[in-house]
């Protein structure tokens, strides 16, 4: 049996509009975080580390995800200003694999997505040194209760916590195909260019 394929999944004069579309389609089958994205930086010596973050926001040019600026997430992606990442969706048996360059966006999108939070989370976003050493979960816990009774309302964004946007010079579309005869495209660019160049690859 010749294994089919489907233009339609493809379609889209630039790859954003086919990333949004898959992962409106992935919010409807994944049973949790259709826009988690394992991301993927490498340290001082080049070692790499991967680990899993939540895709908040899909611009018409860019990926935003938030964090602790002084995470190791976040310093390793700033040293080299590189960052690649992968969404994988089991329930519709397709992926996408983002690379490119970052800048922080710690201006009115992150002030936004901040106060948006429930304030648990905010004053947790407060109480964590992220990627340093803990003693005992309760350090952390007294430290987020400590915030809690400082900020009754209106809790401030800290200056170390923040948005990260990629802005891609890669997207590669894949899905499965039968006897392992799958689909894959990459969209490529320079970085600061408009135009993408798209091809397909063999499996």
């Amino acid at each position: 049996m010749e294994s089919k394929f489907d233009e339609k999944l493809f379609a889209g004069e630039e790859p954003f509009t086919i990333f949004r579309r898959w992962l409106e389609e992935a919010r409807k089958s994944e049973i949790n975080d259709p826009d988690a994205i394992a991301l993927a930086t490498v340290d001082e010596e080049g070692l790499p580390n991967v680990r899993m973050v939540l895709l908040r926001l899909v611009e018409d040019d860019g990926f935003v995800f938030f964090t602790n600026y002084g995470s190791k997430k976040a310093k390793e992606a700033f040293l080299t200003n590189k960052v690649a990442f992968n969404l994988h969706w089991k329930s519709i048996r397709r992926q996408i694999r983002v690379r490119g360059y970052v800048e922080k966006e710690n201006g009115i999108i992150a002030d936004k997505y901040f106060s948006e939070r429930e304030v648990g989370s905010q004053t947790a976003a407060w109480a964590s040194k992220q990627s340093d050493r803990l003693g005992n979960r309760q350090e952390l816990i007294d430290r987020w209760q400590t915030y809690k009774s400082k900020f009754q309302k209106n809790v401030e964004r800290p200056e170390f916590w923040g948005g990260i946007r990629v802005k891609p010079i890669e997207i590669e579309f894949w899905a499965d195909g039968q006897y392992r005869l799958h689909d894959r495209f990459v969209w490529k660019r320079e970085l600061g260019e408009k135009v993408w160049n798209v091809e397909r690859l063999y499996p």
